[in-house]
């Protein structure tokens, strides 16, 4: 997964623990695909201001994310959850029954 889409998933989920100036330059650079001169000009700050937001930004949300690891839990649930779906569709009751308390697993760490 790259850099960008993985800032805007970690955003989504932990965008309201920044600042507004940190979100809002996150949003337009990684969701808007706004360049630092073009968030400098519409938010009337510097692209040094920008950048620094950034920068602090992007750390708080990977801090974030070592502490509570709620993208990483999504994304091993998201796996399973697909699982589930294919080994209910197919009549796999035992397989059915294992995912589930693999993802009930999750939540426990």
């Amino acid at each position: 997964m790259s850099k960008e889409i993985r800032t805007g998933l970690l955003l989504d989920f932990y965008g309201p623990l920044l600042t507004g100036r940190q979100q809002l330059c996150l949003d337009l650079y990684f969701n808007q695909d706004l360049s630092l001169a073009e968030i400098a000009g519409q938010e009337g700050i510097s692209r040094q201001a920008v950048r620094d937001a950034l920068v602090r930004g992007e750390r708080a949300l990977r801090e974030a994310e070592e502490k509570l690891g709620l993208f990483r839990r999504y994304r091993a649930q998201s796996g399973l959850l697909a699982k589930l779906s294919s080994a209910v569709e197919g009549g796999d009751q035992q397989e059915a029954q294992r995912l589930i308390l693999a993802i009930n697993a999750l939540w426990d760490e």
